[in-house]
C-alpha cells in the first residue's frame, strides 16, 4: 500500500485554510453604496467623466460607486433626485454649469434652488463646446457651413444641442444673428442621441463638448470648425476659436463639479472631496 502518512500534514493544513476562509470578515467586501447621479443619457460626454470617476472612487472610498443615469430636462430630473435624497453622504451629483448655474436663471420652476437645496463637493475640471458639421454637409468651415444653410432656402436651418436653455443654444441664437440665418435650436437629451442624429445625417450641425466630437472628427464622420475658449485646444489646433471668427463672449468655459444634498456632515464631504482629489 502507498505511504500516506507524509500527505496527512499538508491535507490537516489545507482543512484549516478551508475552515478559515469561511470565518472571513465580511467586511473584506464593500458593503456601502454611494450613488453618483448624472443628469443626461449614458454615452455622452458628462457620462462617460462619471463612470471613469467613479471606477477610481470606488477603490478610494471602499464603497460601490454606481453611476445613476437620470437624464431629462437638461439635468431638471437629477438635480431634483439629489434635492430629494438623504443627506447621508451617499448620494452626490456630478454635473457641469447648465443644470446649476444656468437652468436656475431661465426656467421659471426648476424645482430646485442650487444655493439652498445644495453644499459644493468640488469643482473638478473645465471643458470646451464646439460647433460640429454633420459629413452629409460640405462645409469645411462656419463660413461654408453659413453659405450652405443660406442656400437651403431663406437661410433656415437646424442645430443640435444637447440640452434646450443651455450655453450650445445661445450660441446657435448667437450665430444666426451674426450671419442673419434663420437658425433653429433642436434640444436632445444629452449628447449622444444628437450625434447619432448628426452621423445619420438628419441633422446638418450640432454643438457640444469636444470629447463628444474628437473621435468622430478625428475619423472624417463629422467635422469640428469652431470652439470656445481663448485660444485653440491642443486637440484641434487647426480648429479655430470663435473670437478669431468674430463672434465675442464665449471665451469663458463651462465646469464640471460635484454636489451634495444641502446638510450632508462635513466629515462626508471631506472623505468624498478628498478621494475625488486623488482621483483626478
Amino acid at each position: 500500500m502507498p505511504n500516506t502518512s507524509h500527505r496527512r500534514p499538508w491535507l490537516r493544513l489545507l482543512g484549516a485554510l478551508a475552515l478559515a476562509c469561511t470565518w472571513l470578515p465580511a467586511t473584506a467586501q464593500p458593503t456601502r453604496t454611494v450613488r453618483l447621479l448624472v443628469g443626461f443619457p449614458a454615452g455622452g460626454g458628462t457620462d462617460a467623466i462619471a463612470r471613469t470617476l467613479a471606477d477610481k472612487l470606488r477603490h478610494e472610498l471602499g464603497a460601490n460607486v454606481i453611476v445613476e443615469n437620470k437624464p431629462g430636462a437638461g439635468g431638471q430630473l437629477a438635480a431634483q433626485t439629489l434635492k430629494a435624497a438623504a443627506p447621508d453622504g451617499n448620494t452626490y451629483f456630478l454635473s457641469h454649469d447648465h443644470t446649476i448655474s444656468i437652468l436656475p436663471l431661465v426656467v421659471k420652476a426648476p424645482g430646485f434652488e442650487p444655493a439652498k437645496d445644495f453644499v459644493a463637493v468640488a469643482g473638478f475640471a473645465t471643458f470646451v463646446n464646439a460647433f460640429a458639421v454633420s459629413g452629409g454637409t460640405p462645409a469645411r468651415s462656419l463660413d461654408e457651413y453659413v453659405k450652405w444653410v443660406q442656400q437651403q432656402g431663406a437661410g433656415k436651418g437646424a442645430v443640435g444641442v444637447p440640452a434646450p436653455a443651455s450655453v450650445p443654444e445661445f450660441l446657435v441664437g448667437v450665430i444666426g444673428q451674426r450671419y442673419q440665418l434663420d437658425l433653429i435650436s433642436a434640444p436632445y437629451r444629452g449628447s449622444a442621441p444628437m450625434i447619432g442624429d448628426m452621423l445619420g445625417n438628419q441633422i446638418g450641425a450640432g454643438v457640444g463638448s469636444i470629447p463628444d466630437f474628437i473621435d468622430q472628427h478625428k475619423a472624417g464622420k463629422l467635422r469640428v470648425v469652431a470652439v470656445l475658449g481663448h485660444s485653440r485646444q491642443a486637440a484641434l489646433p487647426d480648429v479655430p476659436t470663435f473670437s478669431e471668427l468674430g463672434l465675442k463672449g464665449f471665451e469663458d468655459v463651462p465646469y464640471y463639479g460635484v454636489f451634495a444634498p444641502a446638510g450632508t456632515p462635513k466629515a462626508a464631504l471631506d472623505t468624498f472631496s478628498e478621494a475625488l482629489a486623488k482621483v483626478v
